[in-house]
C-alpha cells in the first residue's frame, strides 16, 4: 500500500492539472474575507448601558452608515476578482491550446 502511495506522489513544485484556484488566489479570497470581517466590525457597536437611552450620534455615524458598507463591498469585490482571476497554469494550458489550433 505504501509503495502505491509513493508511485503517486508529484516532483515539488509542480501544481497538478485539475485545481481550480493557484496559491495567488487562495491568499486574495483570505485577503477580502479579512476586508470583510473588517467592515462587520467597523458596523458593530452603537449599544448603550442603559437601553432607555438614544445615542443617534452613535448610531448613524460615518462610519457604521457609510464606511464599513464600502469597506464590506471592497472586500467582496477582492473575493469576485480572486475567484474570477485565472491561476498561471490554466493560463499557460490556454496558450499552448490556441498556438496549436494555428498552427492546424
Amino acid at each position: 500500500m505504501a509503495k502505491k502511495l509513493a508511485n503517486r506522489r508529484r516532483p515539488a513544485g509542480t501544481a497538478p492539472k485539475d485545481i481550480l484556484f493557484d496559491k495567488q488566489n487562495y491568499i486574495l479570497i483570505g485577503a477580502g474575507l479579512v476586508v470583510v470581517i473588517i467592515g462587520f466590525l467597523l458596523m458593530a457597536g452603537g449599544g448603550s448601558a442603559n437601553p432607555d437611552e438614544w445615542k443617534p450620534e452613535e448610531i448613524y455615524s460615518f462610519r457604521r452608515i457609510t464606511l464599513a458598507p464600502i469597506v464590506v463591498l471592497l472586500g467582496l469585490g477582492v473575493v469576485i476578482f480572486s475567484i474570477f482571476k485565472t491561476p498561471k497554469h490554466l493560463q499557460q494550458e490556454v496558450v499552448e491550446t490556441i498556438n496549436e489550433e494555428e498552427t492546424i
